[in-house]
Order: structure tokens, then C-alpha cells, then sequence
């Protein structure tokens, strides 16, 4: 996935795993006994937990090298316990009809953010594990995700987990499953991944009712697709690819198709979870190659391989460019770190072709980066990856989407700054983008999430009430009023229990204004905002009380001010530190205490002149907190 692998996150090309691995493993399989599938899950259904009981079962892993989450190779996915990588791992079952199967299981992302490097590896596989949570039930990514199987026309295998708790309800979620989806849910399995209760029934049904992929034998040029990608120290770009005609060998040259770039093959291999090197990856099958690629870009999630002496006639459908969709700036705090942070960027893209950054400099946080990411998860891993691995002290601004600014003489800019926003009267019109939401809730918190809704800009599109106490809702919103903390708002509203998903619907026309604000006067760019102007009052107003909390004082007053161009719209004063000089005084005439009470007045206007105000990191995260 063109997401946020990084080399140490990834396990190395080379190790100690090939030569614990049985022959037998790492032997090509005929296409009848090959079964190519993917598990497909909302966030925290246990996808990976039955990734890792699968893996048990099959014995792919030896008993000093077992751990929770095995798939789950970075340190932020254990953590947080979600999947931000795509991982495919091949395995050897023998099913109870004698026969030992080829399993290629590959264990998806299952945020939005990931919507296209999923549908990536889906287009991999012939079949689909859909693991619902018998408890929570059908969650808005599963609703994606299952869409995107069926678009891919996948073969889905219905699996109930987590049967285990007492507030399971299978033959509820089945009803919801059959009226949600639309699938037979009548053998759906059953099954605790945390316990490895009833898992060997799944891998009865992979062999049962997934098929084996269609493989033509004859003899055709290859032809391989992309599903994920990252940087490898030792032999540069590493792709994970699943092949549909022809065969990948060692020293084959390589056209990738997008690109048009062409590198000699040097390592064909398998994960197993372990990587160990094989002669060749044959149609049907899933592997990883590596061409000592310097540049990840060459190799794009989505890209079709083929061989550059015998070309296939037309790549794979589904290829496009993965666009960020949120920006923010990223600075270092102290200014001597700027250079550490843009060798640390670099390094980053290496692994993330879907990060971008572009020098940038702010008059109140002086050089740094303006930064664009697939989402907001997108952004946190990141800058989390950025302070941690880097050992780098970030201020990050508020996130912020693309707005295109059209002139008076129809020419259109796209600015992802909103300090470069134009002023009102300098432009045409401003277009926003827009995105498809739909939102999951029980039926007790609709009237709330509708209200957010509508409080955000929300159009509504479609209300159903598919199953007794599930609401299915689905607006058309504003991408720049989900990022200002509307799905935190929209999980405290409902107690946690709905569930967000959205798809990008182009860029709508509307009035929008960018907000200032300034500190003794003086613009802080970093703190710049784009609102509605309806709502430019009130956003104003919040703001300057929310800097106040958290600007300290200083020994003269401080004024905050909100503005639209010249006009201020808000302001609120920072209260000054004050000395009692008029505490030496014991009595006597007033105009002793005057004549002191002036000398302070003066001096703190002085003060004021020459003095700076520092704004903590907190004055810039004020931009998120604000409803």
C-alpha cells in the first residue's frame, strides 16, 4: 500500500527464515488447489486476531517466533490495534479431503483513509472473509469494504466473530447482515478468534466455497498487479504482486506499465510470514519482487508488471493516482531542526508515495513543511512516526483541504494554505470539496447525528431504517467540516457506537471567507482559517476566547483579534501582569500616586513595542477544539 510502511516496520528481505521453512512450502502449487482471499472488517472486529489463529492452525509459524498480531509488524498498528499496512502471507493446509492448499491470505486496511490501496487488494483475490463483530454488528467500513468486494465480484464467506462475549447476538447480526448487505447469512460461521473457537471450519470454507483463480495455461506474456508497495534498505523498492497470466523470474526485465520505467528483476520471494526467496511466482499465485527500484513512485499501488521483451497488450484496470486529500503544515520548534525534519520527510516518501511536502515559511513559525496526507489517521501516523523515529518536536497547524480559487478572467488556482486564501473582492468564487458520507448510529442518537449534520452543511441524501434499532444515514458534507473534529463529536454523541465512512463527490461553489487572527496587532498566518461566512462570527468569537486560555500573560496587555481582511469581527484581552507600585506609598497626596501609576502606564507601553508574544503549541491546536 502506497500508506505508511517503513523499513523497520517491515520485516528485511533477508534473515533467518528461509532455512527454517519447509521445502514443501515453498513449492509451486497447481491452480486447482490455490485459494487467494482477503479478511475485510470495520476497525477493531478482530481481522488480525484471526489472521494470527489462521496462521496457528496451518503451523506457518514456529512456537519461539509466535505473537499477538503477527501481521501487525509496526509498532503504531499494535498500539493503536488496527491495520494501516496491507500484508500477504502464504500458507500450506491440508484439508480434510487429503489435499495440501495453497492459501494467500492478505489482511487489508480496514480505515477510509485506505479506500484505494484496499480495493487494490481485493482485486488480488478471488474470495473474501466479511468478519462482523456478533456484538456491534454490520459498522459503516464493513458496509465499504463489502461493496468493494462485490464491485470486485469476490466470493464472501459470512464469519460472526467474537461469539464468545455475552453480549454476542448472532442470530440478530445475521438478520442484519442478510437486510444490510443483502448476502445469505444462513451459514454464516461462527467463530471466536480470540479463543480459536470453530476457525477450522473457515478454513474448510476457503477451500469449499472460495474458488481457485482462473488461470489460463497457455503460454501469455505477463501480466502482474501491484497491490502494495514499500522501501527495502538493502534491495530498494519491495512490490507484494499477484500475477494473472505469464510467470516472474529472477533476471526477467520489468516494464511497469504507469510509469513506463523498466528495472531487471533481482529477488522473487513469498512471505511466509517470513520472506523466503522462490525460482518463480506463476499465474495465480502472490509474491514479492524487488528490481533495486531507488524511487517508490516507479512502483504505484494499482500498477500493472509486465515483461518488457514480451509486453502484454493492455495493463490492468483500476490504475489512478492517489490525490492527498488533507494538508497541514509541519514546523520544527526549534528552528536549528529544520534540516532533520526534511531528511526525515524524505526518508518517510521513500515508503509513502502518498505523502507530499513542499517547503513552507510562516512569520510566526519560520520555516518548515506544508504537508499532504491520504486522511486524518493518515496525518497522525505520520507526524507520530515523525517525533518518534526522527526524535523531532513538531508544531503541527491545523489540518485543511484543496480549495480552488477562480479569477475574474477564468483562471483557477488550487491553494491548500489557507493564509493564501485571497481576500473577499480579490476572486470570482471559491469551490470546496465534497464527499458522500454515510454514518451508522442507533436509532436513540439519529436526531443527534443528524443535528451535527445539519450544523455541519450537511445535505441529506437518504435515510433508512434497514434493521430494528440500526439507522443507515447518508449526507453530502463538506470535507473541510470533517476534519475540524466531527467524527470525535459525532462518536461522543452516540457513546461510540456509530460508525463514519465517505467517498470523495468533486468540489461544490460556496461562500467562503478566511478567517485572521492576530496577536497585538500582528497576523499569526498559522492560525488562519476558511469558514462559511454564516457561521465566520461565531467561529471568530470561539477562537479568540480559546487563544486567550492558552496565551500566557505577559507585563502588558494582550489583544486578540479575529478578522475577515481589514474588518476585525472578534477580539478578546489578554489581562497584564501588574505590579502594585503604589504599595510604598503611606498616605499622603494623590498626585504621588498618579504621577507613579503614569511612569507604569508608560513603560509597559514600551514594553509593548519592542516586546514578542510566544505561542505555545496549544494556541495551534485551539483551530480543532472550536464546535
Amino acid at each position: 500500500m502506497s500508506g505508511i510502511g517503513a523499513s523497520r516496520g517491515r520485516m528485511s528481505l533477508t534473515g533467518a527464515w528461509a532455512r527454517r521453512m519447509l521445502p514443501a512450502l515453498i513449492m509451486s502449487s497447481p491452480p486447482e488447489l490455490i485459494r487467494n482471499f482477503c479478511i475485510i472488517a470495520h476497525i477493531d472486529h478482530g481481522k488480525t486476531t484471526l489472521a494470527d489463529r489462521i496462521m496457528d492452525l496451518t503451523e506457518a509459524v514456529a512456537e519461539r517466533d509466535k505473537s499477538d498480531q503477527l501481521l501487525d509488524k509496526m509498532d503504531l498498528e499494535q498500539e493503536r490495534g488496527i491495520t494501516i499496512k496491507a500484508q500477504a502471507v502464504r500458507l500450506a493446509y491440508t484439508a480434510k479431503d487429503g489435499k495440501t492448499y495453497q492459501f494467500n491470505l492478505i489482511d487489508t486496511p480496514g480505515h477510509v483513509d485506505f479506500h484505494y490501496e484496499v480495493s487494490r487488494s481485493l482485486q488480488a483475490c478471488e474470495g473474501a472473509l466479511l468478519v462482523v463483530d456478533a456484538a456491534q454488528g454490520v459498522e459503516a467500513q464493513t458496509l465499504a469494504n463489502v461493496y468493494l468486494a462485490l464491485d470486485a465480484d469476490l466470493e464472501i464467506v459470512p464469519v460472526l466473530n467474537k461469539i464468545d462475549l455475552p453480549v454476542a447476538r448472532p442470530d440478530e447480526v445475521k438478520e442484519e447482515i442478510e437486510e444490510t448487505i443483502g448476502l445469505d447469512a444462513s451459514e454464516a460461521l461462527l467463530v471466536s478468534a480470540k479463543t480459536g473457537l470453530g476457525v477450522e471450519d473457515i478454513l474448510e470454507a476457503v477451500v469449499q466455497r472460495i474458488p481457485p483463480p482462473p488461470v489460463d495455461l497457455s503460454d501469455k506474456p505477463l501480466k502482474a498487479l501491484i497491490f502494495d508497495s514499500w522501501y527495502d534498505p538493502f534491495r530498494g523498492v519491495v512490490a507484494l504482486v499477484r500475477v494473472f497470466e505469464g510467470t516472474i523470474k529472477k533476471g526477467m526485465r520489468l516494464r511497469f506499465w504507469a510509469t513506463d520505467q523498466k528495472y531487471d528483476c533481482t529477488y522473487i520471494g513469498v512471505f511466509q510470514p517470513g520472506p523466503v526467496p522462490v525460482k518463480e511466482i506463476k499465474a495465480g499465485e502472490v509474491g514479492v519482487v524487488a528490481a533495486s527500484i531507488k524511487d517508490i513512485s516507479h512502483a504505484r499501488v494499482g500498477d500493472t508488471v509486465t515483461s518488457d521483451e514480451n509486453p502484454s497488450a493492455e495493463p490492468l484496470e483500476g490504475f489512478k493516482q492517489v490525490q492527498p486529500m488533507v494538508f497541514a503544515g509541519l514546523f520544527p520548534v526549534d528552528s536549528k531542526d529544520y534540516q532533520d525534519l526534511k531528511d526525515a520527510l524524505g526518508k518517510l516518501t521513500l515508503n509513502d508515495a502518498a505523502v507530499t511536502y513542499d517547503p513552507e515559511t510562516s512569520l510566526a513559525l519560520g520555516f518548515g513543511f506544508r504537508c499532504g496526507f491520504l486522511g486524518l489517521l493518515h496525518m497522525e501516523i505520520i507526524q507520530e512516526r515523525l517525533e518518534r523515529e526522527h526524535n523531532l518536536d513538531l508544531i503541527t497547524t491545523a489540518p485543511s483541504v484543496c480549495y480552488r480559487i477562480y479569477q475574474a478572467d477564468g483562471t483557477m488556482e488550487e491553494v491548500d494554505n489557507p493564509a493564501r486564501v485571497p481576500d473577499v473582492g480579490k476572486f470570482k468564487y471559491i469551490e470546496e470539496p465534497i464527499i458522500n458520507a454515510t454514518i451508522h448510529v442507533p436509532q436513540e442518537y439519529v436526531g443527534a447525528a443528524l443535528q451535527l449534520c445539519e450544523e455541519r452543511r450537511g445535505v441529506q441524501r437518504d435515510i433508512n431504517y434497514d434493521t430494528p434499532g440500526r439507522v443507515q444515514v447518508m449526507y453530502e458534507l463538506p470535507l473541510s467540516e470533517v476534519v475540524f473534529g466531527f467524527y470525535d463529536k459525532l462518536k461522543t454523541l452516540s457513546r461510540g457506537y456509530a460508525s463514519l465512512d465517505y467517498e470523495p463527490a468533486g468540489y461544490r461553489k460556496t461562500d467562503l471567507v478566511r478567517l485572521d487572527i492576530l496577536v497585538n496587532g500582528d497576523k499569526v498566518d498559522a492560525l488562519s482559517v476558511v469558514c462559511h461566512k454564516s457561521i465566520s462570527q461565531h467561529r471568530g468569537q470561539d477562537l479568540c476566547v480559546k487563544m486567550k486560555e492558552v496565551i500566557p500573560r505577559q507585563m502588558y496587555q494582550v489583544a486578540i483579534q479575529a478578522s475577515i481582511g481589514s474588518r476585525v469581527i472578534a477580539r478578546v484581552n489578554v489581562r497584564a501582569m501588574r505590579k502594585d507600585v503604589t504599595a510604598k506609598c503611606y498616605g499622603g497626596d494623590i498626585s504621588r500616586k498618579r504621577k507613579l501609576l503614569e511612569k507604569q502606564k508608560q513603560g509597559k507601553k514600551r514594553m509593548k513595542a519592542v516586546g514578542s508574544v510566544e505561542l505555545p503549541q496549544e494556541a495551534f491546536l485551539t483551530v480543532l477544539k472550536v464546535d
